[in-house]
């Protein structure tokens, strides 16, 4: 499968056929804090050396020196990003600096105009967790007994008419029964894609995903990519011992949290160790890190490497060029 058809704008056949030890960065997230006005039942938080809000100053550098290396593409989470105080100025930064697409992760509680002024500043993304297609469910969830359901709800429904929205739907045993109604409940909101993904202390394959219907499969990329995925054995989550055992993310793609950089948003929610702290070193210890790190040999790798980033790597360890070689 052609990495351009799977709906993850930031993937593509060229990024991989063009990938050096010199590529701009492609794309980076940045955590801001771990402060959330939700407790989702999945959630486990960040390292205890990550706690706390990023700086300001801490975040502009960083985005100042990822802009400097041809930044296309970022991502703001936490946490819980709309709870930091400085996440407009950072969405007026990044504009400022020419970055193509910039992303917010929320769970969507917040009241519309927060999310609109967010447009305005620059944002063109959005990703906002729907865990549910019912308020008994989503209080389950998102550990909330108030109204906010209804809210995320609405605001779904209305930042789907005005930029692109997709949602995220963590599966637990909580809620697994009701995919194909959660799937179907978001399609009717008018998101742009639907990205289901199982919970990793959960990590089970998502078999009732063939409940799905077709006509909602087609209409989302990245959804039909999972279920068709899973639907021929391989969960979203995994590495296969046939697939490609090194990572070439990090060449292009950053995370930060903290004081420290790491491979991956995935290796750093499992609270892996990070790859090195923020400065200006980070190219050249990912770089490193790249050389040298056997996926394979790596228990969270291992376990949860996502369909998408496996897909990624084996297509490069499949081209011809001296990059893939140098690193086989």
């Amino acid at each position: 499968m052609s990495l351009d058809t799977i709906g993850f704008y930031t993937l593509s056949n060229s990024r991989c056929e063009n990938l050096s030890t010199m590529s701009p960065m492609q794309r980076c997230e940045m955590i801001l804090t771990e402060r959330c006005n939700f407790k989702c039942q999945y959630c486990r938080g960040l390292r205890e050396d990550c706690l706390g809000d990023m700086p300001l100053n801490k975040a502009l550098s960083v985005l100042k020196q990822w802009a400097s290396q041809g930044l296309r593409n970022i991502r703001f989470s936490g946490g819980e990003p709309m709870v930091y105080l400085h996440l407009e100025n950072l969405v007026t930064a990044a504009k400022m600096l020419g970055v193509q697409r910039i992303a917010i992760s929320t769970n969507g509680s917040f009241p519309l105009e927060n999310y609109l002024r967010l447009i305005e500043c620059g944002v063109n993304d959005f990703s906002i967790s729907l865990d549910a297609c019912c308020a008994s469910t989503g209080s389950l969830m998102s550990g909330r007994k108030d109204n906010v359901w209804d809210i995320v709800v609405q605001n779904i429904k209305a930042l789907s008419k005005l930029t692109y929205v997709t949602v995220g739907t963590v599966l637990t045993e909580g809620n697994i029964n009701e995919l194909s109604d959660i799937v179907k409940f978001a399609h009717e909101l008018g998101v742009a894609d639907i990205r289901i993904i199982s919970a990793a202390q959960y990590n089970a394959a998502l078999a009732n995903a063939k409940m799905i219907p077709q006509e909602i499969l087609d209409a989302h990329p990245i959804l039909k990519y999972r279920v068709e995925n899973i639907l021929h054995g391989r969960n979203v989550r995994g590495i296969q011992d046939t697939d490609c055992f090194r990572c070439w993310l990090p060449l292009d793609d950053s995370v930060v949290c903290g004081d420290y950089h790491f491979p991956c948003v995935i290796y750093m929610r499992e609270k892996g160790d990070p790859i090195g702290k923020v400065g200006t070193n980070m190219h050249k210890e990912r770089l490193e890190w790249a050389k040298q790190h056997n996926t394979h040999c790596d228990p969270i790798c291992r376990a949860n490497c996502l369909d998408v980033c496996i897909n990624h790597n084996n297509y490069i360890a499949k081209l011809e060029g001296p990059l893939a070689h140098n690193f086989i």
